[in-house]
């Protein structure tokens, strides 16, 4: 593909909402506020808040600008400039190639809940065993997965702008009002000022490594780092347009999406179970299991149900159209293909990579690798080991290879690099140490799994 005919998004707003679109996904909806119950509330919520501010920012920069610079994918990006470091792109396209076929999975289970409580059913979600009997069959995860990677391969088969550009300006702002209306109608639950409390107060003798450990990975999994997304939208991006301010915006978008959804989650989940630990940091189950119970115990509870679930569904789109998007420039980049050649081929291969996450909690229940069930491998995999490795060697690709010159000129193509030294210590210092940090605490947790 050559790079004068590459396509674009049509300016700041639509490569901001975009870029917000793929930042914003289940890591807001599902994880964060787990994760947040989980490690003590409000000091994991001011620790993220800080890293997003300088870890996070500093990476997202430093993809978002080499793709801007070389106007290519993450290949073909690393290798235009620095040629031994190919193989650093490739490592980055893997993920989304991993991520994309058990992301869908997961869609295709917030697309059932959605029919679900659309049909008038939410009571039967609500019932003990429901989530467990739906991913434990077989017909079902497959259907629901095929039928939201369809809607997803639709988006990206219409393209950059058209497509991506077009959605995002639609999904977003509804996003938005959704998650303000249900969080409202969480806080004022009764019984969930406490949870309210617990989440935005910060307790210091909560805090802990792993309450920063825990920040980080969810940093890498909420602003689509290190996988070669920042990268792909970076070369969409118009040289004219602000790249700093648009790195704030978007920061702004992701953080406070994950704030909103820990105020939706966090407080209702806190009234419903008393502020048990156990129920409080159930995980998947706290979006599948618990809050359909929750719904079932409001009033209103059926309309509430449905237009959250409507909601996780658009954040869960916006970040499947992403990854989709990733691997499909690549495809088209390094194979020579046409878009909808090329949507066809990840289509293909997303099913056939999707199929063993679909069945895992079914009849391919008893394999497991590592330990893991299939859709917890691929996503142990991607985010714990291969993502650490892409952000840490992109740290020193930047810091030691090319150097921050080669970022900072770029950012300044479009204005002043106001945080250029706060990038540049983050960069060459900070961030490699906090990765390896994270990668470490990975395979460390996964020894302990390998022994139970």
């Amino acid at each position: 593909m050559e790079n004068n005919k590459r396509s674009s998004f049509t300016g700041k707003l639509g490569f901001v909402l975009a870029a917000a679109g793929s930042a914003v996904g289940l890591g807001n909806i599902w994880r964060f506020p787990y994760l947040a119950a989980k490690y003590g509330g409000g000091i994991f919520l001011l620790v993220y808040l800080i890293l997003a501010v300088t870890f996070g920012f500093a990476l997202m920069t430093a993809e978002i600008a080499l793709g801007r610079k070389t106007k290519l994918s993450a290949i073909g990006a690393f290798k235009a400039l620095n040629n031994k470091f190919a193989f650093l792109g490739y490592l980055a396209a893997l993920v989304p190639i991993i991520i994309l076929p058990y992301y869908s999975v997961i869609g295709g289970w917030v697309t059932k809940y959605l029919v679900t409580f659309i049909s008038g059913n939410g009571l039967n979600a609500a019932s003990n065993g429901f989530f467990d009997a739906f991913i434990s069959s077989t017909g079902e995860p497959i259907g629901w997965f095929l039928l939201y990677l369809g809607l997803t391969a639709l988006v990206v088969l219409f393209g950059v702008e058209k497509g991506i550009e077009k959605v995002s300006k639609i999904m977003m702002p509804i996003l938005i009002a959704l998650s303000l209306f249900i969080a409202v109608y969480s806080i004022f639950m009764p019984g969930a000022i406490d949870g309210v409390l617990y989440y935005i107060t910060p307790d210091f003798r909560k805090f802990s490594i792993t309450t920063v450990l825990a920040a980080m990975g969810q940093l890498f999994y909420s602003m689509s780092l290190a996988m070669g997304i920042m990268i792909t939208y970076g070369s969409y991006m118009k040289k004219k347009v602000n790249l700093e301010s648009s790195v704030g915006q978007i920061e702004i978008f992701d953080t406070g999406i994950a704030f909103i959804a820990g105020l939706m989650v966090v407080p209702a989940a806190y009234a419903f179970s008393g502020g048990d630990p156990a129920e409080l940091g159930k995980g998947p189950g706290l979006m599948f299991d618990v809050l359909p119970k929750i719904f079932d115990n409001m009033y209103g509870g059926q309309i509430i149900g449905t237009l959250f679930f409507i909601l996780v569904l658009f954040a869960a789109l916006t970040s499947s159209i992403s990854l989709m998007e990733t691997v499909v420039s690549i495809f088209c980049d390094k194979l020579k293909m046409g878009r909808k050649t090329a949507c066809l081929a990840v289509f293909i291969l997303s099913v056939a990579l999707g199929l063993p996450s679909a069945l895992g909690y079914g009849v391919l229940d008893g394999i497991k690798i590592i330990g893991f069930p299939f859709l917890d491998f691929f996503d142990f995999i991607s985010n714990s080991i291969i993502m650490p490795i892409v952000a840490f060697l992109t740290c020193i690709f930047i810091g030691y290879i090319i150097k921050p010159k080669a970022i900072i000129d770029e950012v300044e193509l479009s204005s002043k690099f106001r945080r250029k030294k706060l990038f540049v210590i983050v960069i060459k210092y900070i961030a490699p140490i906090c990765i390896v940090a994270i990668l470490i605490s990975s395979v460390l947790d996964a020894f302990e799994i390998m022994k139970i």
